[in-house]
């Protein structure tokens, strides 16, 4: 059930405005997205003991059509009991989703699938009943059509209820928008940032190439991706950020035209919003405006850091112990990040919570621990669709209206922010971090033998580190306040070019050229003086010389 509208005390003036508020909320235009579409014909797996797996063949009572897989170590035996179809042997894998799940038998003789087993004229099953002690998709979100209850006797039930709803056409949103041109997962075979794969609790996500891939099928929506994206590759679609900061917007707005002073933003999906009716209304202060969001995990720092801009005096993140663990550490995670932004600017901790629903005693120090007040000054900016673009608009305003400010703010490692240090003694200028950075944040310096820097790129992704061959190289997550100097690019190392000693133009620089003759003074072409001076030349300097050397020798010869 909604908590927003819901067993809230509306006792005084703040619970009257915020009632007023939540009843002006009109249900979210959200931006249109795509549908993923599945089809099953209801042609289900059971695989477990047998005894277990016929009775759950029993209970269904002929409404799928079944077959049963008891794995053991020896080869695939096929045969029949009660009229369904039984395989005995066979260790198996699933993997897929619903009308697509592959079932493969690891046999002494090489795998064999158990469509084939079975002797079934189809090529995939549409569902899987595994009633293994432990599941063989052990996600912790599974994919739709796969069922493990784990031995929960109430679990089973539940599944054995839904199993037969599961044949027909079936459509869901497509969740997520992807932008593979901001996508730092790897170059040039370096592997950067993996934060996305790391907090996708249905395991939808993928290393491809230079970028990663979502399976839009297995996808549901837990969102902890896009909360974790540092570059805003990966976006939710259901709703976009643009459209629930326009409601978060609205929600405020609402409440201060209704005579309420200094709400408050209490986030909550489905998962928590039985608990926030049945456990947090009852104490909570009647300015906390709870807003419920498609899933909490797809909320970030963007959204909260905005929400604390528009004038909310705190944000209060709701989740329980049957959110799944994937999501909860990004959340804490982003939580981290995000406070160690605003203590650089002098706000206090309680100002953004992340309030576990199922601890009753931390709901009230979260209440206790929130300012008395946000922002002197509402910001008004429409929030862009673009992370970086919305963080930039939020962080500026609050080091506005802050309390007090540092220049600058250290912050946990794997924060989206920060700088690289180049040790000069070391840095060559080879421009190997240039050619892998994925945001532009390192860039060569045209004409000049530089490495420039653009501190609000930057991302902390960690390749230029991997590429340097010269480990010169290290990361400092941190966020400058200013934000001219956040966007100015700075030069980190520089030399004097080198000038080829034939024709004098500018090739290289001397470090790189002193590292070259240090590796190259053992071979045997660079003996001679002759060879070792066209290492001090240009590529069209030493072409030549190597051509007029070649020529006179020949000469000398005949």
């Amino acid at each position: 059930m909604n908590a927003d509208r819901h067993e809230l005390p509306a006792n005084g003036p703040a619970g009257k405005a915020r009632a007023r508020a939540l009843a002006s909320l009109v249900a979210l235009e959200a931006t249109p997205t795509s549908l993923v579409t599945y089809q099953s014909h209801g042609l289900l797996a059971v695989i477990g003991p047998e005894e277990a797996a016929l009775g759950a063949v029993r209970a269904l009572a002929g409404r799928l059509p079944a077959t049963v897989l008891v794995p053991g170590a020896s080869r695939p035996d096929p045969g029949s009991s009660e009229g369904v179809v039984v395989v005995r042997g066979g260790v198996p894998e699933v993997s897929g989703r619903l009308g697509r799940f592959s079932v493969n038998l690891g046999t002494p003789e090489g795998p064999v699938a158990l469509v084939e087993a079975a002797g079934l004229a189809a090529e995939h099953f549409d569902l899987v009943l595994d009633l293994s002690e432990t599941p063989l998709v052990d996600y912790e979100i599974p994919p739709v059509g796969y069922y493990a209850p784990r031995g929960d006797a109430k679990a089973l039930e539940r599944a054995l209820a839904e199993l037969p709803e599961m044949s027909g056409e079936f459509e869901k949103p497509k969740y997520f928008n992807f932008k593979p041109e901001l996508c730092a997962h790897s170059r040039s075979e370096l592997v950067g940032c993996t934060r996305c794969i790391d907090a996708c609790p249905t395991v939808a996500i993928a290393p491809a190439g230079e970028v990663v891939t979502v399976d839009p099928y297995l996808c549901q929506g837990a969102g902890s991706c896009v909360a974790a994206c540092p570059t805003g590759a990966m976006t939710y679609a259901f709703p976009t950020v643009s459209d629930l900061l326009t409601r978060v917007r609205g929600l405020l707005d609402a409440f201060r035209e209704a005579g309420g002073e200094q709400p408050a933003i209490l986030l909550h999906d489905g998962w928590t919003g039985r608990d926030v009716r049945d456990k947090l209304a009852a104490g909570m202060p009647e300015d906390v405006l709870p807003l419920e969001v498609e899933e909490v995990g797809s909320v970030g720092m963007d959204a909260w850091l905005a929400a604390l801009a528009y004038g909310a005096r705190g944000v209060v993140i709701c989740h329980t112990s049957r959110t799944p663990r994937r999501m909860t550490r990004e959340l804490e995670a982003q939580v981290g990040f995000a406070r160690g932004l605003l203590g650089g600017m002098g706000f206090a901790p309680g100002l953004l919570v992340l309030l576990d629903t199922d601890q009753a005693d931390a709901a009230a120090a979260a209440w206790e621990g929130m300012p008395a007040a946000g922002v002197a000054r509402p910001a008004r900016f429409v929030a862009p669709d673009d992370k970086r673009g919305i963080l930039r608009l939020a962080i500026d305003h609050l080091h506005r209206h802050a309390p007090t400010a540092r220049k600058a703010v250290e912050l946990p490692v794997g924060a989206p922010f920060g700088e690289v240090r180049v040790d000069k003694a070391a840095c060559t200028l080879c421009m190997g971090c240039v050619s892998v950075c994925p945001a532009a944040a390192l860039t060569a310096g045209g004409d000049l033998p530089q490495l420039r820097f653009t501190e609000w790129n930057c991302v902390q992704c960690g390749m230029c580190e991997k590429a340097c061959p010269e480990d010169a190289i290290r990361l400092h997550p941190r966020l400058l306040f200013d934000a001219e100097q956040r966007h100015q690019p700075k030069v980190l190392h520089e030399e004097p070019p080198f000038c080829c000693v034939a024709c004098g133009k500018p090739f290289t620089t001397a470090g790189l050229l002193n590292k070259l003759q240090r590796k190259l003074e053992g071979h045997w072409m660079f003996q001679t003086e002759e060879a070792r001076r066209r290492l001090q030349m240009c590529d069209h300097c030493r072409v030549k010389d190597m051509f007029k050397s070649g020529h006179e020798a020949g000469k000398f010869r005949g």
